[in-house]
């Protein structure tokens, strides 16, 4: 029944032998990760030999998982994110809705599927703003910085605009060149060809964008309860990652709200 215990039968098995299968997976080198995975299926079999009747306790109710730390993820330095927009060959067919694709990503901090649907009739470009669909279709609207803008309008009224449109995507802002919606596959390449020539060697994706977005208004001094509005995250603790990445925003929260560096200075 299980490796570290061949000959216990299944309803013979108890909590020690599950403890000491956990301590085998972990011997053998199984990260964090997989064990919290490994271990959530064995509480989800023991759950369903209990509903149908074939066992009447459940020896793996009270398992522990692993901790599972969370990474902090990868971001973009300014000049690492300038250098990817130089990079974008502009008299390529494509390269001005390539070099729009990677500042609005940056600009506005946007999902690769937010950038896939947005829509020309949501670009409000004299008022500075967008309106985006996101997670469970909940509508936000995020700011937009005048450079993002001038690229938007060179791609629209430059590019777009000598593209034989499919029905159906007639409204969709970024198109392929058969004139369809961009797909999301087409945007992970963009970045990744954009990075290979600007000479990054991280593990860039589209999503690397929008945490370079958030990361560098954190830096900046931007409100957290902003940075969480434009992202479109539902709890202000998802937002607070973006501090971890910047210890000198940590340092001056200190000094400015902690009770012993206030009496200090008085």
């Amino acid at each position: 029944m299980i490796a570290s215990h061949p000959d216990v039968e299944l309803k013979g098995v108890k909590q020690e032998h599950l403890v000491s299968y956990i301590h085998h997976i972990h011997a053998a080198g199984l990260n964090a990760r997989s064990q919290s995975r490994m271990i959530s299926g064995i509480r989800a079999f023991f759950k369903f030999l209990l509903l149908e009747g074939l066992l009447f306790e459940d020896p793996s109710e009270l398992l522990e998982l692993p901790r599972i730390g969370k990474r902090l993820p990868v971001t973009l330095d300014i000049s690492e994110v300038e250098a990817m927009i130089k990079a974008v060959n502009l008299s390529s067919a494509q390269g001005q809705r390539n070099r729009t694709i990677i500042e609005v990503l940056y600009g506005c901090g946007l999902r690769v599927t937010e950038l896939t649907e947005l829509k020309k009739s949501n670009l409000f470009m004299d008022e500075g703003v967008v309106k985006v669909i996101g997670k469970g279709d909940k509508e936000r609207l995020i700011p937009i910085g005048k450079s993002t803008i001038r690229q938007l309008k060179l791609y629209i009224d430059s590019v777009r605009i000598h593209q034989k449109i499919q029905k159906g995507s007639e409204d969709h802002v970024f198109l392929n060149q058969s004139g369809k919606k961009l797909s999301r596959v087409m945007v992970f390449h963009i970045i990744k060809d954009s990075c290979a020539k600007a000479g990054i060697k991280k593990n860039v994706s589209p999503h690397t964008m929008r945490h370079s977005f958030a990361t560098h208004l954190v830096e900046g001094g931007a409100d957290l309860r902003a940075v969480q509005e434009m992202l479109g995250h539902e709890s202000i603790t998802t937002t607070e990652i973006y501090t971890h990445l910047d210890r000198s925003y940590l340092q001056e929260t200190i000094r400015s709200y902690h009770p012993l560096e206030r009496m200090n200075k008085s």
